[in-house]
């Protein structure tokens, strides 16, 4: 027989033992903090959006969320997986397929396949969403886009979003040019710099305030912050935010490197040192090469299997603003001028003025110039939404 009090005991002492110890770091994520959202959501049929990163900790062991939850009895009833799918492990770009999951038999609604959006019946029966997604703070990393159509479904259909906090490794500036409407994409959808200095918590309260949803509607939203945190706060995290993430260098480096991927130049997928370092088989002859190959994270890289000439960033100085030489130096050294920037480097870049200014040899400093009035503008807006300072 079903005993309440029996139950709430045992629910309170696993809460206790949870929220306890966790975070390899100073502070402790939103998700670690269930004794603040498990009352909301206890008796209610609850989705979630979660991949590899939503874990939390208990001393050295680390725990999924998704298992955490189940296991102190919440019923969770879906889980909504963004791009690279529920355990991290697809290509970048690469379409996911709805699937179940083993462990759980739970329902794992890919956001990177047919839909980038829950439909109506994928949300149905479903009384709250949890969002716990690490991101990086740049705007190009589309856990943004999916933490935007996600707001925009709850919005729709009348269900409460709880976004768990996590911090930005990428917090400590804001640089970068501004996104403009006609570059908008999955890749960027708001006018924000590449590096805009929230974490995604802070974020979502920004889409909601400056009404950035369809029809400008506005999600039932609620913020659980990390504990302990400020913008100066550093943050190692813990796993892979994404397949060619590995490490703290590759974050820092990827909203300047990640202008190379919408050119011929190889950023070192299909190696061990992706977004640390950067060739191509035409650039003059280097000390450094490396040969893409397939591998985790990358089935089939660009220049797959050929000797490129390149430079290793792997000593290089952290990062405290986007570093433009190395696209320069690129397009530059590549022979083939005609063919260096592809179509999509305005939505990458977020605006097509970047790939004129290098093409009519702009410096650098002319180029971070005309970023600057836009970017103290962004400013202003963001200070509206920081709950840390």
């Amino acid at each position: 027989m079903f005993n309440k009090k029996i139950f709430s005991k045992i629910t309170y002492l696993l809460l206790s033992f949870y929220t306890l110890g966790f975070s390899q770091n100073q502070f402790d994520v939103g998700a670690e903090q269930i004794d603040k959202y498990f009352s909301i959501i206890k008796d209610k049929n609850v989705g979630i959006v979660a991949n590899q990163s939503s874990i939390i900790f208990n001393k050295d062991k680390q725990v999924h969320i998704v298992d955490t939850l189940i296991s102190i009895g919440v019923n969770v009833t879906k889980v909504f997986a963004p791009e690279h799918g529920f355990r991290g492990n697809k290509d970048n770009g690469e379409l996911v397929k709805d699937e179940i999951d083993p462990k759980t038999n739970l329902k794992i609604i890919s956001l990177h396949g047919e839909n980038r959006k829950p439909t109506k019946i994928d949300l149905e029966k479903i009384d709250f969403i949890l969002f716990d997604i690490q991101d990086v703070g740049v705007r190009f990393y589309t856990y943004l886009s999916t933490l935007h159509y996600i707001m925009e479904a709850c919005a729709e259909n009348g269900i409460k979003l709880i976004v768990l906090d996590r911090p930005n490794p990428n917090i400590h500036y804001i640089d970068g040019p501004v996104m403009e409407d006609e570059n908008k994409s999955f890749l960027g959808m708001h006018p924000v710099p590449i590096v805009y200095g929230m974490t995604i918590g802070e974020y979502a309260l920004m889409i909601n305030g400056e009404k950035w949803l369809k029809n400008e509607i506005k999600t039932d939203l609620l913020i659980i912050p990390i504990s302990n945190y400020n913008h100066s706060s550093r943050y190692i995290l813990p796993v892979r935010p994404s397949p060619n993430l590995p490490n703290s260098k590759s974050i820092n480096l990827y909203p300047s490197l990640c202008l190379l991927e919408q050119t011929p130049i190889s950023i070192g997928r299909g190696t061990e040192m992706q977004f640390q370092i950067y060739g191509h088989p035409k650039f003059s002859e280097t000390k450094f090469r490396f040969t893409p190959k397939p591998n985790f994270g990358s089935k089939n890289p660009k220049l797959k299997n050929r000797i490129c000439n390149g430079y290793d960033l792997r000593q290089n100085k952290e990062l405290s603003k986007i570093e433009l030489k190395w696209l320069i130096k690129s397009y530059r050294n590549f022979p083939f001028k005609d063919e260096f920037f592809n179509s999509n480097f305005a939505k990458i870049s977020g605006t097509k003025t970047l790939e004129n200014q290098i093409k009519k040899g702009f410096s650098i400093n002319e180029i971070r110039k005309s970023w600057s009035k836009k970017i103290e503008n962004f400013k202003l807006v963001r200070q509206k939404y920081l709950i840390y300072k």
